[in-house]
Order: C-alpha cells, then sequence, then structure tokens
C-alpha cells in the first residue's frame, strides 16, 4: 500500500506517514519542501474539494460546469481582493508568500500526476466531464469569501422585518447585545431591502451547488454557526498542565471542511487542523504552544444605498457632487468554447450588488474583504512557530478575517485568551442597518490592534468562549461599535458552570463537556411550566417535561417533545403573539430572546400561549413518532454529510444517516433545520490537547479525512464521531511510527 512519487519543484525526499486513522504526518528537510508536500498531498486527499473551492472563490465555474453557473462566477468575481498583492503578503508574515507558492506548486504537481491518467482522478471529475485546473499562490489569497464575514445579510433581514412589523420586532430574530437602541441613521429610510441585492451577495459567497440551484439554503445552516474553546491553567488540571479544547462548528458538508495533518521540518513541528485549501493549520499546537479559534463577531460589513444621478445612472451622488461607478469587464469562459462578458460595478466603497434605474438607486457593501490581510484564517501562518504568549499576540497583529476568539496554552502552564480581526471605526452610526453611500458614514480605519479584549492567567484558572456577548464590563462598545449581534450565550454557560463544579478536570472530562447534551434552554423553560397547571395534552406535555434530565440524548423522548414544542409551536407562537406575522419571515430566530421572553411574558398570556402550544406538539410528536414510549430525539434528528452531487450522482457519495443528540444551542453543538431535523451544522471536528504531553491528546474529524470516495479514509470516522469518540492525535515520531498504516514517499526529480 505504501506510495511512491517523482515531484518536480522538490529540493530534498519527503515522508508523509499516514496513521490509521487516515491523518498524515509530514517530514521533510526543509520549510519550503514541508509546504510543498502539503499542497501534494491535500490534492492526493481532497483534490475535488480544493478544485471547487477555487473555481467557486475565483468566478471560474462555468468553464467546468456550463453557462447556468454564469451569474454565480459573475457575483464571485465581485468580491475577489484586487488591491496591492505585496501589502496583502506582509499581512501574513515573513515566510507567508514563500509558503503559500510552495503550497500550490505542489498543489500542481499532484494536478499534472493525476490529470496524466484519467482514472487516478476521483470520481467526481469523471462524473462531471471535467479536469483539475493548476493554480497560483495569488489564488489562495485573492478569494476572500469561503470564510463568511457579517453583517450585511442581518442589515438586510432587519430592514424588511422593521418595515412590515415595527423595528422592535427585530428583537425576535436577534437581540442587540450589549443593550443598545435601535435607531435609523439620517438619511436611511426603513424600507423592505430589493430581493437582488442579498441574491447576489449570496451567489457570490456560496459554496457551488449542483442540480436545482437553492441560494440561501447555505446561510440559514450558517446563521446557526458556532464554536467552543477553552483552555484550563494547570492548577486546574488533573495532570498538572494545561488542557486546551476546541471544537469549531460550521455547515455540514462533503467532504468536511477541515483538515487534520502534522507538519514538520527543521524549526517547525505543528500538528491540528485546517482548511485542505490553505497553507499551515489554524487549531493545533507545535512544540511549545496550544492554539484555537472560535468566531468573534465583529461587524466587518456595511450595506451602502446610492442615490443616482437622473440623467446618467453610471454615476452616484457623493459629497455634494456626483462620482461613477467605477466598472471592470472580464471574459468567462464558458464550457464548450465560448466566452461571455461580465461587467462588474464598483463604488469607492466596494462592490455593487443591484443597480435599478427605475428607483433611481443602488445598492453596494462596504466589506474588510477589501483591504489587504483579510484572507481567512491565513494569518495563522505566523503562529505556526511561536513559542510563547507575547510572539503569539504579535502574530495576531495581522489577523483580518474572519475576527475571532483565540484561546491559547502552552508547556510553561500559561493560558490567554485574546480577540483578533479588523474592527471598522464609524465614528456616526453604529453599523446593524444600512446607510446612504454619500460620504455622510465612512469608516475612519480600524481600531488598533491593542484595543481588542484579553485575559492572560486569570486567577480563576480558565479561558474560553462560544460566541457569546464577551466583552469585558469596561468595554465602551457604544463608542467602539465592534458589533451587537452575538450567538445564544447557552453553551457558554453550559462550559462556565461544569468546569465550576469541581477544582481540577482531566482531558477525559474535557471530551466529555465537548460532548454535553444539556439544554440550558430546556432547565429555564421546565422551570416556567412547574409554575402551571394544565389539561388534556397539554398535560401530558408538561408531565413528561417535568420528569426530564434536560439533556438532548438521542434516545431521550423528553427531548424529542421538548425541541418539537420549543422550535416548531413555542418560539412561532411567541413571535405571533408580538408580532403577528413576523413569525414566517424570521428563518432562524432568537432562541436566548425566545427563552428570555417567556420568562417575562405576563402569566395572564404566557398561561394560554403554553397550553396551547404544549397540545400542538403533544399531537404532532405523536404525529411524528407514534405511541410516547417510542419517542426519541435520535428518530428525528440526524447527521448526514450531503456531497454537493447528490443530485447528480445519487446517495452514494453521501454519508450518514445517523441518530445524533444535542442541538444548535448545545456544547455538543448539532444545529438542524426544523423542517426536518436534519442536522445542518456543527461540531464536526474537536481536539482536546494535553499540553506539554502530546501524544495523549486526541482528535476526531468527520466523517473522515480524505475526500476521495475510494480511500478507506472517506467515511470511517463517521461512526467514531456520531458515537461521541475520539482518536489518538499522535506527535511524537515514535507514537506516529506505532500508528502508521501506510507511507508515502515523495522524490525529487
Amino acid at each position: 500500500m505504501d506510495q511512491s512519487y517523482v515531484v518536480a519543484g522538490l529540493f530534498e525526499p519527503v515522508e508523509i506517514i499516514v496513521d490509521r486513522w487516515g491523518i498524515p504526518h509530514l517530514y521533510a528537510r526543509n520549510e519550503r519542501d514541508l509546504f510543498l508536500a502539503q499542497g501534494f498531498n491535500a490534492a492526493r486527499d481532497r483534490l475535488w474539494q480544493i478544485d471547487l473551492w477555487r473555481r467557486r472563490g475565483l468566478g471560474l465555474l462555468s468553464d467546468a460546469f456550463g453557462p447556468a453557473y454564469l451569474a454565480k462566477d459573475r457575483a464571485a468575481r465581485l468580491f475577489l481582493y484586487r488591491g496591492d498583492m505585496e501589502a496583502e503578503w506582509r499581512s501574513y508574515g515573513a515566510g507567508a508568500k514563500a509558503w503559500t507558492a510552495a503550497f500550490a506548486e505542489g498543489i500542481n504537481a499532484y494536478v499534472r500526476w493525476a490529470s496524466a491518467d484519467p482514472k487516478r482522478l476521483p470520481v467526481e471529475f469523471r462524473t462531471m466531464g471535467h479536469r483539475p485546473a493548476l493554480w497560483e499562490a495569488a489564488d489562495v489569497v485573492r478569494i476572500r469569501s469561503h470564510a463568511r464575514i457579517r453583517n450585511i445579510e442581518q442589515e438586510v433581514q432587519r430592514m424588511e422585518i422593521g418595515a412590515r412589523f415595527g423595528l422592535a420586532a427585530d428583537r425576535w430574530r436577534k437581540e442587540l447585545e450589549p443593550k443598545h437602541a435601535l435607531t435609523l441613521p439620517d438619511g436611511t429610510v426603513l424600507e423592505a431591502i430589493p430581493p437582488e441585492v442579498l441574491a447576489t451577495y449570496r451567489l457570490g459567497t456560496e459554496p457551488a451547488t449542483f442540480g436545482e440551484e437553492q441560494v440561501g439554503a447555505y446561510a440559514d445552516a450558517a446563521a446557526l454557526d458556532g464554536s467552543n474553546n477553552w483552555a484550563l491553567a494547570p492548577a486546574r488540571s488533573t495532570t498538572g498542565r494545561a488542557i486546551l479544547a476546541s471544537d469549531p462548528h460550521r455547515v455540514h458538508e462533503m467532504p468536511n471542511l477541515r483538515y487534520v495533518q502534522h507538519l514538520s521540518a527543521p524549526g517547525l513541528d505543528v500538528i491540528g487542523a485546517g482548511e485542505p485549501c490553505v497553507p499551515g493549520v489554524s487549531f493545533g499546537h507545535n512544540d511549545k504552544i496550544a492554539f484555537a479559534l472560535t468566531i468573534f463577531p465583529v461587524d466587518q460589513e456595511d450595506l451602502q444605498i446610492y442615490e443616482l444621478h437622473p440623467d446618467d445612472p453610471m454615476r452616484y451622488r457623493y459629497a455634494g457632487g456626483w462620482e461613477p461607478f467605477r466598472t471592470i469587464r472580464e471574459e468567462i469562459r464558458v464550457r464548450g468554447g465560448q466566452t461571455e462578458t461580465a461587467e462588474l460595478l464598483f463604488s469607492r466603497h466596494g462592490p455593487i450588488l443591484h443597480l435599478d434605474k427605475n428607483r433611481n438607486r443602488a445598492w453596494g457593501v462596504r466589506t474588510a474583504w477589501l483591504d489587504a490581510g483579510t484572507a481567512a484564517y491565513l494569518a495563522s501562518l505566523d503562529y505556526l512557530k511561536a513559542g510563547s504568549w507575547d510572539r503569539f499576540v504579535q502574530a495576531l497583529r495581522g489577523w483580518g478575517c474572519p475576527t475571532a476568539n483565540h484561546v491559547y496554552a502552552d508547556v510553561d502552564g500559561n493560558i490567554g485568551w485574546i480577540t483578533a480581526g479588523f474592527a471598522p471605526k464609524r465614528p456616526n452610526w453604529d453599523g446593524v442597518t444600512p446607510v446612504p453611500g454619500d460620504g455622510r458614514y465612512e469608516w475612519a480605519g480600524y481600531h488598533p490592534p491593542e484595543l481588542h479584549p484579553r485575559k492572560y492567567n486569570p486567577k480563576d484558572g480558565w479561558v474560553g468562549s462560544a460566541n457569546q456577548m464577551n466583552l469585558p464590563e469596561d468595554f465602551d462598545n457604544e463608542s467602539h461599535r465592534f458589533g451587537f449581534e452575538w450567538a445564544d450565550k447557552s453553551r457558554f454557560t453550559r462550559i462556565a458552570e461544569s468546569l465550576a463544579e469541581k477544582p481540577q478536570h482531566s482531558p477525559a472530562d474535557m471530551l466529555a463537556l465537548q460532548i454535553d447534551f444539556t439544554s440550558i434552554a430546556g432547565r429555564r423553560l421546565c422551570k416556567v411550566l412547574a409554575r402551571h397547571s394544565f389539561d388534556g395534552d397539554a398535560k401530558a406535555a408538561a408531565e413528561m417535561l417535568r420528569g426530564w434530565h434536560h439533556r438532548l440524548d438521542p434516545d431521550s423522548g423528553a427531548a424529542a417533545l421538548f425541541e418539537v414544542w420549543f422550535m416548531r409551536h413555542l418560539i412561532p407562537a411567541q413571535i405571533e403573539h408580538h408580532a403577528p406575522g413576523a413569525a414566517a419571515v424570521i428563518a432562524v430566530p432568537d432562541t436566548q430572546s425566545a427563552v428570555a421572553g417567556i420568562e417575562e411574558m405576563p402569566a395572564s398570556a404566557r398561561d394560554p400561549l403554553l397550553a396551547r402550544t404544549l397540545a400542538s406538539a403533544w399531537a404532532e410528536a405523536g404525529t411524528l413518532m407514534g405511541e410516547p414510549k417510542t419517542w426519541a430525539w435520535g428518530r428525528l434528528h440526524h447527521a448526514y454529510f450531503e456531497h454537493p452531487l447528490s443530485p447528480i450522482a445519487g446517495k452514494r457519495l453521501d454519508v450518514g444517516p445517523h441518530p445524533k443528540g444535542g442541538s444548535g444551542i448545545t456544547v455538543n453543538n448539532n444545529g438542524y433545520r426544523a423542517a426536518d431535523f436534519r442536522v445542518t451544522s456543527g461540531v464536526s471536528f474537536r481536539m482536546v490537547v494535553d499540553v506539554g504531553d502530546w501524544d495523549r491528546s486526541v482528535v476526531v474529524n468527520t466523517p473522515g479525512q480524505s475526500g476521495d470516495p475510494k480511500s478507506p479514509h472517506y467515511r470511517d470516522l463517521f461512526k467514531v464521531w456520531a458515537e461521541e469518540k475520539a482518536v489518538p492525535m499522535v506527535y511524537s515520531r515514535k507514537a506516529v511510527e506505532g500508528a502508521a498504516a501506510f507511507r508515502i514517499t515523495l522524490k525529487p526529480i
């Protein structure tokens, strides 16, 4: 099973040991060869995925798949980085340009090898009848849109809700934190934004789909995303060493976004997860420090509305005069040989998403993506060699996107948390609604890195984040306006209370916390139910929930009843009570506001609402699952990883289904679509790092490490993950040799 390749561009041989869980351990004699080998190996395991990533990001889908993708290609090109490339490369650290160039060269070496014989290509290429393309180093950084930023979608949704139901109704979609008065800036009219605006944005930023296009479906799932990370100081650990835990959450797709790999060369020895199309890793450890991140939701986008010149729609009002749009025309190659010309419009702020000559208006976006240093995760290259907190913090000065909570631990027992990312200065507005693009509302650069919150070796012995509102009490968000929209705090609440239950925890305890199904919402709402009495089906439902342990276990009937009640009956009924008609518009309601709203509601209104929704949920649960004694959350709530080509190739490339517990607001995050309870987002990669005793670390990456359906590692970790287990993340050469499944040798010409 061992393999050998002759690879142009290598200076010296590289050895890749693939362990029995599909994790590659790359050993090179110099850094350039290491990153070239990383690119080669990424293509070996994930060629279809990374080729599609590149085509989608650069707007090159039509070349492979035909004219149906012209609109998507045009939209994608609106978001490419078009600035100074030297400034761009400098943003990511001294080695970034050379490492990325080597990475792209490695991908190309594998592409050339595989393309020489079509039988070597993954089945997706044969199914679609095209070939993988060659890369340039700049492709990696010019593509901005593979890590979503915020909050243009939220601005559009807020305007639609506000126009139809009043701005106060937007609380049920997302309540602003810290407490903030929602007002419209001068010149902004409360009216719905044309659907073409968000449609273009989503076309340019969402993954490619095949079969029937489903623009927006990915965005609804993405709204449920979150992540957890935390680190314990040695005094809080049974090992006497620091422990770091990480489980980033993303939309579930096939192959999985994350890829675990070990990169070793003189002066660099790092293992962990990254994205297969980006060099380096973003979550993991080297020989001195461990690191992980979650999203810190800074507002990095603004929707700008332009007044067009009455006689010339290619000019817009700005600073008392009229300024022309900048037009870029690009040729888009279409499969079959023809080309189409795409006309891309830009204001001084950024791309124009929609222009309506009849209304004399245009809508565009100002986004941090346009500035140097905002290629997703690439700044992690600068901390791969860090050996101390100070060096780690220094590396994060250049971190642009996505804005993140970084958690740190080192072999000396230090732990830390620091936020990073470009945070726009908005001198005269809050960023939560669109503004006129006439010059009255301009960014004044970015806040300095020193302003970002941080902790180092706190007295309570731990740091962590779960996308919750975590600005320190003394942080003046009204003046600095980092952002006002955060995740439900339930996951962080559960993490904090679990860590407070005893003075010390083991690595096994941290894995147990990562897979915790406790529902904070369930606990709070069942406390409300205990104060009321009901009749009929409502009584039966209340009695089942009163005996529940508030865990969304897959075999729990009460968990199934609670989620049916909470998501499909209670929340919509509550929204309808406050804003009739709004429930149909709010695709992803704010669960935190929903629970607080029930607790705050006067009993005279709450009693009939609870009784009515409990009865209807009881009836629906019976329809869905039959007799109550047979109910189980896992009968409804299932994990399923769907391949993009499923509509064409059938289900043979998909992985699943499997019963799952949890929800989008449990620590073990498994967000689902309410229509059919299918898990659409959440944890797909998790790790627990025993800092210093590295071989005792564990990891899981579902459904498997490989994106090639022929590989034994395409789906081999799915059951491990679905059963809430993990596998060793071996690091020392001795442990790697002991876990070796096969070897790959890369030889220079």
